[in-house]
């Protein structure tokens, strides 16, 4: 066992070495019109081997290691109380969202322009994250191209704006129902699908857009994107220095005061806001009603829930179209919020990113999902210094969230029913 522990130990050194050492060991250099290969400092080469050496020797003690962490004391002291009540639970989400919205509805007004973009940025996140829950969190489908109905969403929008001049408020139920429509009938194939079979599939659809979207330059103008995607209006008010659209007024005319450009940033993060409540809310009314509880039976034992009568086909076409919807949805409002998109926007990464949201604020759970789509996206633009060491820190944060916490920042809870035994 000894001898055994000690070859797996070697051997994940190595890998270690091996995939750090082209990473951080070596530079790439410009010189005028030729690049050059380089070596590290010093100090790289050094923390790459102490490295290596930390992997060895975790791998090595693994069983002592875990066996200790395992016995040290609860840090939670709230682990092993009882469960609350359901309907008290009920009121106290219902508390700590009202004053959670009461707190963003003012949080604007008293916070520099750059921190209420970063806000509207997690706003997006979070109606992603909402979307992605209901497939993967409450039907258990394994979803990595959720990307790819954002990306339906963005460019719905900007096509429709280019070629039709369509506004904004116009094209969000549209891009919202046509992501809904691709949702729909990505479901169909994968109907017998689960599992990392369903995750292959997916995938692919998600590459499959994105490839899509880089060819067709002749519609969505390929590796160049899109650009010029216009602002929301608010009742037909526009929120620049002049009038873009023949009919538009200017806000700061309207209400008679001097013109600033926070004006639009404010503007635009109250409008995510209260699509995230919105997609907050509906989602939240749908694991109340029978679809919600029939996402839940086929993600706990798909053979059970079939022999109580439930359709899988419905189930599962009824979660990718909801979930696609709101994809669908954050999808417009970030292209209204960059003003420019390209296929570059939607890569793989992001349908990680959204996933990893998910299983970090516990599955199913909607205030641990809001909660980790805050400590994703804001966290790393705490820390630019470690801008570099950006995904390693986010890779380590994800290793050691399962570990000691695998059911997420704040799982979702259910209703436990114990019956008495009998004598």
């Amino acid at each position: 066992m000894a001898a055994q522990n000690f070859k797996h130990a070697l051997f994940c050194a190595i890998v270690t070495l091996v995939i750090s050492y082209p990473i951080l060991g070596l530079n790439l250099v410009a010189q005028g019109t030729q690049v050059v290969l380089e070596g590290a400092d010093t100090a790289t080469l050094i923390s790459i081997v102490l490295a290596a050496v930390a992997v060895f020797l975790f791998q090595l003690f693994r069983d002592h290691i875990m066996g200790s962490v395992g016995k040290m004391p609860n840090l939670n002291p709230f682990a092993n109380r009882e469960p609350m009540e359901q309907s008290k639970r009920q009121r106290l989400d219902t508390i700590v969202l009202t004053l959670l919205v009461i707190g963003a509805l003012i949080w604007p007004f008293l916070v520099s322009r750059g921190s209420v973009d970063l806000a509207t940025l997690v706003l997006i996140y979070v109606m992603l994250a909402l979307g992605l829950n209901v497939v993967v969190g409450l039907a258990g489908l394994l979803d990595l191209g959720y990307v790819a109905f954002y990306a339906v969403g963005a460019y719905t929008f900007a096509l429709l704006y280019q070629y039709f001049n369509i506004s904004f408020w116009l094209a969000l139920p549209i891009g919202a129902c046509l992501a809904a429509t691709f949702g729909f009938l990505l479901g169909f194939p994968v109907l017998r699908l689960r599992g990392d079979y369903l995750a292959i599939v997916t995938l692919g659809f998600g590459e499959i857009i994105r490839i899509l979207l880089n060819n067709m330059t002749w519609l969505t103008g390929g590796p160049n994107g899109i650009g010029g995607i216009p602002d929301p209006t608010l009742f037909g008010m526009e929120f620049g220095r002049r009038v873009k659209e023949e009919g538009n007024t200017l806000f700061h005319e309207v209400f008679n005061i001097s013109y600033s450009g926070n004006h639009k940033i404010i503007v635009l993060y109250l409008i995510t806001l209260v699509l995230a409540l919105f997609t907050a809310l509906v989602i939240r009314r749908f694991t109340k009603m029978p679809v919600g509880r029939s996402w839940e039976a086929l993600r706990e034992d798909e053979i059970a829930a079939r022999s109580l009568g439930l359709n899988r086909t419905s189930v599962k076409l009824s979660a990718f179209t909801i979930g696609a919807f709101f994809a669908g949805f954050a999808g417009t409002v970030f292209a209204s919020k960059q003003g420019f998109i390209s296929p570059e926007s939607f890569v793989f990464l992001e349908s990680a990113i959204i996933l990893a949201i998910v299983v970090l604020g516990g599955m199913g759970s909607q205030i641990g999902v809001i909660l980790a789509a805050v400590a994703v996206i804001i966290l790393p633009e705490l820390a630019r210094e470690f801008s570099e060491y950006r995904m390693l820190l986010f890779g380590l944060a994800m290793v050691l969230m399962m570990i000691w916490r695998p059911q997420g920042l704040m799982p979702m809870r259910r209703i436990h029913i114990e019956l008495k035994k009998q004598e």
